[in-house]
């Protein structure tokens, strides 16, 4: 009978991503708890379980901590959302519900990680560089669902607002039900949230979707 072999040891690039990203999980609760302008590296560092040096070897600033952590939210958003497109079926009712469903991924939607964005949205105003990264996720996000909505629109059922339109409304409306988790942690449901939005989808488009659900087009 063979033994177990010892598990291989990791290596300093394995450890160096490890490190790193439990530096960045920590930096998420440390702002979720306490704030943006009170989170500091002694926080990080103590909610990581690890020394501040072994942060400052990582991140030499606060500021870059910050930036590798809002890199980090959109990477995740964007995995995310992408995924879901991917899996969905050909049609752009299959991806547009999809879309929708991706904002609503406990992964992303859940309070902690709301709250951070938020956080990072509070303080873009004065930091060019939140700016970039915000407007870059935002395009990105907002083409695919323009560009959905698009099909639909050449499918013939509407004669109402412009497919970039549309989009920018489903992306308001996605942000204010984020804040209802961010106020409303208790009473908000993932399911409701989404009913909401197909309803407006509904009123847009009634040829392929009816309130609460969206019909194969």
């Amino acid at each position: 009978m063979k033994q177990n072999r010892p598990d291989r040891p990791i290596s300093r690039s394995q450890m160096k991503i490890l490190r790193r990203q439990q530096l960045i999980e920590s930096t998420i609760e440390s702002i979720a708890k306490r704030g943006f302008a009170e989170t500091t590296m002694a926080d990080v560092a103590e909610g990581a379980g690890l020394s501040r040096g072994i942060v400052n070897f990582h991140f030499v600033s606060k500021e870059m901590l910050l930036n590798e952590t809002l890199n980090y939210l959109a990477k995740e958003y964007r995995e995310v959302w992408k995924g879901t497109l991917e899996r969905a079926g050909p049609g752009p009712v299959d991806r547009l519900k999809a879309l929708v469903a991706a904002d609503f991924d406990p992964k992303v939607c859940n309070k902690k990680k709301v709250a951070v964005w938020y956080a990072f949205w509070g303080e873009a105003k004065s930091r060019p560089y939140y700016q970039q990264i915000c407007a870059d996720f935002d395009r990105e996000h907002h083409t695919a669902l323009r560009d959905i909505c698009q099909e639909l629109i050449d499918l013939g059922d509407h004669s109402g607002p412009s497919a970039d339109q549309i989009a920018t409304a489903i992306a308001a409306t996605t942000d204010g039900l984020w804040q209802n988790l961010l106020i409303h942690p208790q009473s908000f449901d993932r399911g409701e949230a989404k009913q909401n939005v197909y309803a407006i989808l509904a009123a847009l488009f009634p040829k392929h979707m009816t309130f609460g659900r969206l019909t194969a087009a």
